[in-house]
């Protein structure tokens, strides 16, 4: 497994992220963090091991920096901000396509939260480059009109006990038109904190990218 700190130049400033990169990966998953979050995400950091065990790259990444955080967490206004988001995520994409490791590697992202809408926006502004999408409690009515443009495989995953984000990510699936499938972790809330919720969002993320980013799906999931 190789692993690095990345520092990405993106509209004039440096994004953080952390890349993991297992031997023979034939892909790379972008985390796209919600919100109030970061890199450091104790539910995202545990499935990006989840998808690095399957043979997956990860790249978790910070969207906002530093200084950005401090006035986010006073505000809450730029973690709603799709459009900077997705931007910065797109950036990330061509930063990936840069390096020379990674140059044949599918992309796939991972939104949770606020960012599940940023990821859908990228994915649709970068069709030829994202291979597939998974949202975590995501928030894909944020993308709106981006939404009939997504081509990747999208999978929407969402708690049981989450009925508003639930009637959101239904109300967004009728607008897509990409293959997108909704999965609904019985007994889970909206951060998946119930004992076993976030075992299975990693399951699920983790055999729709092995579909759509591999040659081959996990034995798992066949």
């Amino acid at each position: 497994m190789a692993q690095r700190q990345a520092h990405i130049p993106i509209d004039g400033v440096t994004l953080d992220g952390d890349l993991s990169l297992p031997d023979g990966a034939q892909a790379v998953v972008a985390f796209a963090h919600g919100s109030g979050s970061s890199r450091f995400s104790p539910r995202n950091r545990y499935v990006a091991g989840v998808l690095q065990q399957a043979g997956l790259g990860t790249l978790l990444l910070d969207l906002l920096t530093p200084d950005e955080e401090q006035v986010d967490a006073r505000t809450g206004h730029l973690r709603f901000d799709i459009g900077l988001l997705a931007r910065r995520l797109v950036g990330a994409t061509n930063w990936l396509g840069e390096q020379q490791e990674m140059r044949v590697l599918k992309v796939g992202y991972f939104g949770a939260s606020t960012g599940g809408g940023a990821a859908l926006v990228a994915a649709a502004e970068r069709p030829e480059a994202i291979s597939a999408v998974v949202s975590r409690g995501g928030r894909p009515d944020l993308a709106g009109p981006a939404l009939p443009r997504v081509t990747a495989p999208t999978l929407l995953i969402v708690g049981g006990l989450d009925a508003p984000v639930i009637a959101l990510n239904k109300q967004a699936m009728q607008e897509m038109r990409a293959h997108t499938e909704l999965a609904v972790v019985a007994g889970a809330t909206h951060l998946f904190e119930e004992p076993g919720a976030l075992d299975e969002v990693a399951r699920l993320a983790r055999d729709w990218f092995l579909k759509y980013l591999t040659l081959a799906q996990h034995r798992s999931a066949a």
